[in-house]
């Protein structure tokens, strides 16, 4: 015979259950528990960061992706962990810092927290690449403290080590306005810029247009200052070997169309180009060493090169501020030049891969300041090393995106002897079924070492 109080319980536990409740008290006996597994935070990292925002086409979500060759990172679920603990980065200022992509218990020496953070002052003014995700959204404080958390508690790939109400704090971790750069103090430098450009949602824009420098006489640049809106995936400036075939004057010309089709007749004139400035980073600040400087020539010009990518939904605008910054031409001891050193004698057989190197000796000891490459989309892998002296075969560069060359500043000059040189090493996987030469066109190709250099 069954109570009043059992059956008065029995009634509760049969309520409860019909509105879907679990009820631990009264209703269950030790077999029937449930147990509740909490979420870890790497896992929680990959749902709720990686994976909306870093694991997406074109960025590090395939092997396939065109841009894996640069960073060798993915970030899809099951494979981030193993890319990221440990690994040293292939971003070239981390990497020379000998800087892991995550270093348990480290943040300050986890590339990936620095990465997430858009302030450039968080980083004591140091550059690694642009800020991620390229063309997103900034990670809120929450997001960006939850990793943090995670990095220095171990970066475990199981167990909850942070607070998950992080998560839910939707604070802006970087202001969206802007600010550009200050033009310099009449007699001691120019400014050039590109106003306010759209870049419409799930596109990336990259356009050149040819503006005047300004200047009457020639002026000696050793210091450069770039400031571009979020977004940006570099900034380039570019001289033109060929002065007569110059391109129409302030107007933008866009590598893409609004289709996403090429622009034939801009891939053609991005063929008198000769590298003079540029950067991968939002911003930029680089000084010569004392008493050298680029030379300008009066009445110059240069095209200005801008690329922005936009992975969000809506429209936001570009923008780039460029100061060069003078100094007298009675203080400059040594012209800084171009390097312009191109392969035009190669061949690459149809359906396969082809590595090419050509050596290129200087009759004049130089100081090489910096270095950066150029090929088309059959160009797979750029290498560039040292010819004679002590440091013979040293690799000093190397690149693995055609579309976005890295660029190489050297805080110690390269040292080259009078008969020493530098060697290009190209691999180039022609995938089609013809026989490809050097040439102008997209369907052709080319290995140029650009940089800058000044005799010692």
């Amino acid at each position: 015979m069954i109570n009043d109080g059992v059956m008065k319980q029995w009634s509760q536990c049969v309520y409860l259950i019909g509105l879907g409740l679990i009820v631990a008290n009264g209703c269950t006996t030790k077999s029937d528990e449930i147990e509740v597994i909490e979420t870890s935070s790497f896992d929680l990292i990959q749902s709720r960061i990686l994976t909306p925002t870093c694991a997406t086409t074109g960025c590090h979500a395939s092997e396939q992706d065109g841009s894996f060759r640069q960073h060798s990172l993915l970030l899809t679920a099951g494979n981030s962990y193993e890319y990221l603990i440990n690994k040293l980065s292939q971003q070239p200022e981390a990497r020379a810092e000998g800087m892991a992509r995550v270093k348990p218990f480290n943040s300050s020496e986890s590339l990936f927290y620095h990465k997430l953070n858009w302030e450039a002052s968080h980083h004591s003014g140091k550059q690694f690449g642009s800020p991620m995700p390229l063309g997103g959204i900034p990670l809120s404080v929450g997001q960006i403290e939850f990793v943090r958390r995670w990095i220095e508690a171990g970066a475990p790939k199981t167990g909850s080590v942070v607070d998950t109400t992080l998560l839910n704090d939707t604070t802006p971790s970087y202001e969206l306005t802007f600010e550009g750069l200050t033009p310099p103090a009449p007699g001691t430098g120019i400014q050039m810029k590109l106003d306010p450009f759209t870049v419409s949602p799930t596109f990336e824009r990259e356009f050149f247009v040819r503006k005047m420098v300004g200047n009457t006489n020639e002026v000696f640049v050793n210091r450069i200052q770039i400031k571009m809106r979020p977004g940006s995936h570099h900034f380039l400036l570019y001289d033109f070997p060929d002065k007569n075939k110059l391109p129409l004057l302030n107007t933008i010309r866009d590598i893409r169309n609004t289709d996403g089709t090429q622009n034939y007749e801009t891939f053609l004139s991005m063929q008198n180009h000769v590298f003079w400035a540029g950067t991968q980073t939002p911003t930029y600040d680089y000084t010569f060493p004392t008493g050298a400087a680029l030379r300008i020539a009066p009445g110059a010009s240069y095209d200005l090169n801008s690329h922005y990518v936009n992975k969000t939904s809506q429209p936001f605008n570009g923008e780039v501020y460029v100061n060069l910054l003078t100094i007298p031409k009675s203080e400059v001891k040594h012209v800084v030049n171009s390097l312009d050193l191109g392969n035009t004698q190669f061949v690459l057989p149809a359906g396969q891969k082809t590595k090419t190197t050509k050596s290129f000796t200087f009759d004049k000891a130089i100081k090489v300041l910096m270095l950066t490459s150029h090929t088309h989309k059959f160009g797979e892998k750029f290498v560039i090393k040292i010819k004679g002296g002590a440091r013979n075969g040293e690799i000093v560069y190397e690149n693995t995106d055609w579309e976005h060359p890295s660029i190489k500043n050297f805080p110690t000059p390269i040292f080259l002897s009078a008969g020493e040189g530098l060697v290009s090493e190209i691999t180039y996987n022609n995938t089609t079924t013809r026989t490809i030469r050097f040439g102008l066109t997209s369907e052709d190709e080319m290995g140029i070492i650009f940089g800058y250099y000044y005799e010692e």
